[in-house]
């Protein structure tokens, strides 16, 4: 698959609402997510190594929100080995704390997987 058709894939999945499938078709064994410094004070890692640690994460960050109100991705724009689209969600926490996301997402592909993903927000 190349870069072009592995974006293309994402986006399909993202606007039919199926994170999980992305995680579980697209993303290698060995997927590194990187996010900012900041993400720290926010309780989410920095580096996340290996698809089950990366879904873990994405699973105990989707069980303190109680409401998505809308969400957003961008067309993708492709550069050799990588794609990046910018993304959003405008969410309502647990605790009725609510909030928007802005962030550009960087996917790094090989061969027919995401090896990685690194986000700036």
């Amino acid at each position: 698959m190349t870069t072009q058709e592995m974006a293309n894939r994402y986006m399909e999945l993202f606007r039919q609402g199926k994170s999980s499938e992305i995680q579980n078709t697209l993303y290698d064994a060995e997927v590194i997510c990187r996010e900012p410094e900041h993400a720290v004070a926010l309780g989410i890692p920095t580096l996340t190594k290996g698809l089950e640690a990366v879904k873990a994460k994405t699973k105990a960050r989707q069980e303190i929100i109680a409401e998505v109100h809308s969400s957003y991705c961008t067309e993708p724009s492709v550069g050799g080995d990588y794609f990046s689209v910018a993304m959003g969600r405008d969410i309502t926490f647990k605790d009725g704390q609510r909030r928007k996301f802005d962030e550009i997402a960087v996917f790094g592909v090989k061969g027919d997987k995401i090896v990685s993903e690194t986000f700036f927000y």
